[in-house]
């Protein structure tokens, strides 16, 4: 748990009049953590309160999510949280909440493409020579993830749903583990996160084929997008936002909705992000209402056909 506290603003306001918590429902240390703790740090200077930062990770965040959903609807209990949220519905028989019906998205905060990378073993050197040989020899090219159901592994299942091929998929215990994986040749792509990409793209050990998101990377502008290199419509990202459970005062969500859309957007975050790989947003609610209805149609229908399952 950490804690922010510093000098009320001197004009007071009906909200915040007490810390809000910020629930962050992974283990400190991970993305969605580094980037709560990153927004709750400028929240509590731009609201002039204290902000705690409470990590409750377990069961792919659906447990912190929960404790959220069921939390006073009065903008003192918030959720950050990524794109397992939309997913995680989906892989589990028995999930412990609706994604639409419990909370209310407040923004966007930022997204975090992943570049897919292959061995240098592998013959094909573009997208259409891999979608070429996986439909050649169907289940023989591995894909790398950190864990079943993991933004990694969604990926992989996208594009075998959209390629019309069969690429089998190898779990790894997190991203750390499935990099090795693949820089150690035992599996033969992987949809990883650009921050970790770059260094191996850039000492030859990995291939960089294209890169997942809808527009290309500042920080690799010759790199195509999967879409343009051969998989028109592809697009799958990591994401970070903020919720609130449903029901809160639409004035209370609108206040956090200026704050932190304005936190995200200010230079200080965007370098910060960029510098990590990842890319600053910012939405409406209405924006990112939304994303958050399609991510959860796209995915569900991924998880459907290709069969992944968590439990």
């Amino acid at each position: 748990m950490c804690t922010f506290t510093l000098t009320p603003i001197a004009q007071a306001q009906p909200y915040p009049n007490a810390p809000v918590r910020v629930v962050v429902p992974f283990p400190a240390g991970g993305g969605v953590d580094n980037i709560g703790r990153m927004i709750a740090q400028k929240l509590s200077d731009s609201l002039g309160r204290t902000l705690v930062v409470e990590n409750r990770g377990g069961a792919n965040g659906m447990i912190g999510s929960e404790l959220v959903a069921k939390s006073p609807k009065d903008g003192y209990t918030l959720l950050v949280n990524g794109a397992n949220f939309v997913t995680s519905p989906s892989l589990y028989r028995k999930p412990l909440y609706d994604p639409l019906r419990e909370f209310d998205p407040v923004t966007l905060i930022a997204f975090g493409p992943n570049v897919l990378v292959a061995h240098p073993s592998l013959p094909a050197r573009s997208v259409r020579e891999l979608i070429a040989l996986a439909k050649a020899k169907p289940g023989e090219i591995t894909f790398a993830g950190s864990g079943s159901g993991s933004t990694p592994h969604l990926a992989g299942e996208l594009f075998n749903v959209m390629a019309g091929v069969r690429m089998v998929h190898i779990p790894y215990r997190g991203s750390g583990p499935a990099m090795i994986g693949v820089l150690g040749g035992e599996a033969t792509i992987m949809f990883l996160p650009a921050i970790n990409a770059g260094p191996h793209i850039k000492s030859g050990r990995l291939r960089a084929l294209a890169v997942t998101s809808r527009e290309r990377l500042a920080a690799m502008p010759t790199l195509p997008t999967v879409a343009e290199a051969g998989l028109k419509g592809y697009e799958s990202a990591q994401w970070y936002g903020l919720f609130a459970p449903a029901g809160t005062p639409v004035e209370i969500l609108n206040l956090l909705n200026a704050q932190v859309a304005a936190i995200a957007q200010g230079t200080d975050i965007k370098q910060r992000l960029a510098a990590a790989g990842v890319v600053a947003v910012g939405s409406t609610r209405e924006q990112f209402a939304a994303h958050v209805k399609a991510e959860i149609g796209k995915w569900a229908h991924v998880i459907k056909l290709s069969g992944a399952r968590v439990d």
